[in-house]
């Protein structure tokens, strides 16, 4: 009896711990898919920790370089501070623009300075600020004006103006945010037939910063370059003239002296620019200019009564005042010139930036006449803006250029028509 309690007990208990073992093995069963979740999700948790780890490392970083980044820039701003604290006052502005009052027409860089100043003194919402970075950049065409254009620009675009910047202006490894650069290779001034497609393309898309183009011929021809440049239309001494009598007698004396240097050229899209180093010089009653650069124009933009030569060539000057002076050597259809042909075998045939001929020396002087009598008057660029206060000497003496020579010039078209004398004096001597 005793026996068979304790066989019916184990087989009791054998029978309990089998349904425990089950039971447990579904519970077991039912929490795998939950644990696996669990695991995988701790995996996440312990990556995105990763992640945000390195993200905070990275971020402590950057604001250890910003700091040391902004110790200099807080001293410049200290600087800056100082600066518009001690002008202020206005009475440095004053003076300045009672000294500038005797200048009949000012610089660029002089310009760019009178803008900083009154942007310091007046604040960027000044017109008077905004003009003088305008008149700044409308004078800067010619010569190597790289600074003075840099700085009329971003001050136009410091005070809110709507103004590409070119890419050689901003800090190195910045973008214009997107927009074109006014100048790829060198400076913008608006005269390159890329710029004036960019131009196009960017008005078409309503861009804000669609840079002005002419040309010519056509819709931009000369007769419209008074909707995008003013005084082209509304300048009362305006380039180039119909050199005609009567004349009025002067004793003006003028000489050159030109240096032989590298030939550096350059095709604009509108015209064959020589650049010219430092050195070579040209006097008016022994005030000295410097020559910047000579171009050509076909057929001539000056006409001697009623008359276009062949070509002309103009050499651009100036003086330490910022004045410009051209110096024009008309050419007519006759044997062929040796500078030209030098020239002509080096040019540029595409549009581009300037190319410095390897090899090849130049010398300005091979293009102009020996006699040096004129004809002189007040005029302006006679490519847009169209800027005004440019002395011409246009020389009596013309050179000669073979009929080849001519066809070989790659622009048919490029002489701005004759302008209003408006009474102007046309000087000879």
């Amino acid at each position: 009896m005793k026996r068979t309690l304790i066989e019916v007990f184990l087989a009791i208990a054998l029978i309990g711990a089998s349904v425990f073992g089950w039971m447990n093995w579904k519970q077991n069963g039912a929490a795998a898919p939950q644990i696996t979740e669990l695991k995988a999700a701790a995996e996440e948790a312990e990556k995105t920790a990763k992640t945000s780890e390195d993200a905070v490392k990275a971020a402590e970083e950057a604001v250890a370089a910003l700091r040391e980044e902004m110790a200099p820039l807080e001293s410049k701003v200290q600087q800056l501070e100082a600066v518009k604290a001690a002008l202020a006052n206005g009475t440095t502005l004053s003076d300045l623009e009672a000294a500038y009052k005797k200048e009949k027409n000012l610089s660029a860089e002089r310009q760019v300075g009178l803008g900083a100043l009154r942007m310091l003194t007046k604040g960027a919402n000044d017109p008077a600020t905004l003009e003088s970075f305008r008149k700044a950049l409308q004078i800067s065409d010619f010569g190597n004006r790289k600074n003075t254009i840099c700085a009329a620009q971003i001050g136009l675009a410091a005070a809110g103006e709507k103004v590409t910047i070119m890419s050689e202006c901003l800090p190195k490894g910045a973008s214009d945010k997107g927009e074109k650069s006014a100048d790829k290779d060198a400076k913008s001034d608006g005269h390159s037939k890329a710029d004036d497609k960019n131009a196009k393309a960017d008005g078409k898309k309503g861009g804000a910063h669609a840079a002005p183009h002419w040309g010519y011929e056509g819709e931009m021809g000369p007769d419209k370059w008074g909707k995008e440049f003013p005084t082209c239309s509304k300048g009362k001494s305006q380039s180039p003239l119909d050199i005609r009598g009567p004349f009025v007698k002067g004793r003006i004396v003028i000489t050159t002296d030109y240096k032989e240097g590298a030939l550096r050229m350059v095709n604009n899209g509108h015209t064959i620019q020589v650049n010219v180093n430092p050195g070579s010089k040209f006097r008016i009653d022994g005030i000295a200019y410097d020559l910047l650069q000579f171009h050509f124009h076909r057929p001539s933009e000056e006409k001697i009564d009623g008359k276009p030569l062949a070509m002309v060539v103009h050499f651009v000057h100036k003086n330490a005042e910022g004045k410009l002076a051209v110096l024009g050597v008309l050419l007519k259809e006759g044997n062929e010139n040796p500078g030209i042909k030098t020239l002509w075998a080096n040019m540029p045939k595409s549009e581009g930036p300037e190319v410095e001929v390897e090899g090849v020396k130049f010398n300005p002087g091979n293009l102009l006449p020996k006699e040096f009598d004129f004809f002189s008057y007040e005029g302006s660029l006679t490519t847009p803006p169209c800027t005004e206060g440019v002395r011409f000497f246009i020389l009596k003496s013309t050179v000669n250029v073979a009929k080849e020579q001519i066809a070989e010039f790659p622009f048919k078209l490029n002489a701005r028509p004759v302008q209003a004398q408006n009474g102007r004096e046309i000087v000879t001597n």
